[in-house]
């Protein structure tokens, strides 16, 4: 299937699963405090196997050609998504064997102590992963972590672009080149499609 009906069908299913919806009068209280008129949940996308493989597919399209060895990001909601890409990739033309990481939150208090816990080394190159870019603040966390541990990290993936708090700016600043599978622009385009395709 081709890229661009990949991405209609995701974005068709971040309506059939109820993982994005618009209200322009009411909104939605994001996790910063800003009231925004869009709600994208890509945790619920991800809980679905056909949405999560659309999901994986798009992303190993888009980095395939770029040298890495690894994926990962912040606990909770990057562990899902490369897990889906690593695991994609070990099958697609051409496999990539990326291995997966994610990074703590915060350091463990016990054991090794560590921030990234997986299947990573200094001098890695790395991609991180997130699920939705607003600020971008959790994805350069992740980065910064990943950064400090030794990765080479040049390059972000995010499954939706929110296209807000001068996200991708912020990203793109830190000398990362940010690749998204979507944007908010895409999931209103969806949702209009469907409208009209309902008999008035």
């Amino acid at each position: 299937m081709a890229q661009a009906a990949l991405k209609a069908e995701l974005a068709r299913a971040f309506l059939s699963t109820r993982a994005f919806r618009f209200d322009p009068e009411r909104g939605f209280k994001l996790a910063s405090g800003a009231v925004s008129p869009f709600y994208v949940d890509c945790r619920v996308v991800m809980a679905h196997p056909g949405p999560r493989h659309l999901v994986a597919e798009l992303a190993f399209h888009a980095l395939k050609a770029i040298p890495c060895q690894c994926v990962g990001g912040l606990e909770l909601g990057a562990i899902s998504i490369a897990t889906a890409i690593s695991a994609f990739g070990f099958t697609g033309t051409p496999r990539r064997e990326w291995r997966t990481f994610v990074v703590r939150k915060q350091a463990k208090d016990h054991g090794l102590g560590k921030l990234i816990e997986g299947a990573v080394e200094s001098g890695d190159r790395a991609v991180i992963v997130d699920d939705v870019l607003t600020s971008g603040g959790s994805l350069l966390r992740a980065v910064q972590a990943a950064r400090e541990a030794g990765l080479m990290v040049t390059h972000a993936l995010v499954i939706v672009d929110r296209k807000e708090q001068e996200g991708r700016a912020r990203v793109e600043h830190e000398g990362l080149t940010l690749i998204s599978l979507l944007t908010i622009d895409d999931l209103r385009a969806a949702i209009e499609t469907e409208q009209q395709a309902v008999p008035s």
